[in-house]
């Protein structure tokens, strides 16, 4: 999510995708006065809506992007997708791979609910928190490299506990795609949305998406509440980040197609039915 993880953006496409963010933040804060909060924001429903009010870090939201020149590496287009997701499902635990200068946005989005970003850089992640202390944010070393992609994809099917029988990640050191060194909170928790939006991906010793694109699918198979896990995937214009989404998060599961965005809807493990006996995710 940082600049560095994508090429830079042309200046008139940072003016179009600025005007355009700020009216959705400041169209959403008009509607914010008029009506109940939890139609817009992943709120809780209000039991007095004539009295519902923004939450602090939404109106820091507005603020900060309506006076900023940086603006999120997303198109408005493709933050829309996981907006309408985030309005339809309610206050949510939602986990985003990577920490950057979208990240306040995503937090007032799901103000009332649970957003835990995961960031490669522990230099970063002390940069971004001295302006948006309220970010919940955690550092995460990856095992993988950029260049070693093929391999891993060729070979982690003879690896048994990258099987989705085994269909784990904590602990799995076998599997190079697993992470295993995630904070707790990660493993514990049901993730509703994942957002997989980093590591960096665009140089052969970065770490590539690989495991976190494989983790987001273990984690959504293993979901034991109700209903479907989304999962989202930026820059699905590279190699890497299609292949894996179409080996692990598979096209079956697609919903939305945005710009350089993916959206899928996984459901749980248990409500599968195939032929392939458990063999391989797709």
């Amino acid at each position: 999510m940082k600049n560095y993880h994508n090429t830079p953006i042309q200046p008139e496409r940072k003016l179009f995708i600025a005007l355009s963010f700020i009216a959705l933040i400041a169209g959403t804060f008009l509607l914010l006065t008029i009506t109940d909060t939890s139609r817009f924001f992943c709120n809780q429903p209000d039991p007095n809506p004539f009295h519902s009010k923004p939450d602090p870090i939404q109106l820091k939201s507005i603020l900060h992007y309506a006076t900023s020149r940086i603006v999120p590496q997303q198109s408005f287009k493709e933050i829309s997708v996981s907006f309408d997701v985030l309005r339809s499902i309610g206050a949510c635990n939602f986990l985003v791979f990577g920490l950057g200068h979208d990240s306040l946005m995503w937090a007032s989005f799901n103000a009332h609910g649970k957003t835990l970003f995961l960031e490669e850089d522990p230099t970063w992640v002390q940069t971004v928190l001295k302006d948006a202390p309220e970010l919940n944010a955690a550092v995460v070393k990856y095992r993988t490299k950029l260049s070693e992609a093929d391999e891993l994809m060729r070979t982690y099917r003879s690896e048994p506990e990258c099987a989705p029988a085994k269909s784990y990640i904590k602990g799995n050191n076998k599997c190079r795609l697993a992470l295993t060194s995630l904070p707790d909170e990660v493993y514990e928790t049901e993730w509703d949305m994942i957002m997989v939006d980093a590591p960096r991906g665009y140089f052969a010793e970065a770490p590539g998406r690989m495991a976190a694109i494989y983790s987001a699918m273990v984690m959504a198979r293993n979901r034991k509440k109700s209903g479907v896990t989304h999962v989202f995937l930026h820059d699905v214009n590279r190699k890497v980040e299609r292949d894996y989404a179409n080996e692990f998060l598979c096209q079956k599961y697609r919903k939305h197609s945005v710009g350089r965005l993916w959206h899928f809807e996984i459901p749980p493990a248990s409500n599968v039915t195939g032929t392939n006996d458990g063999a391989w995710f797709c």
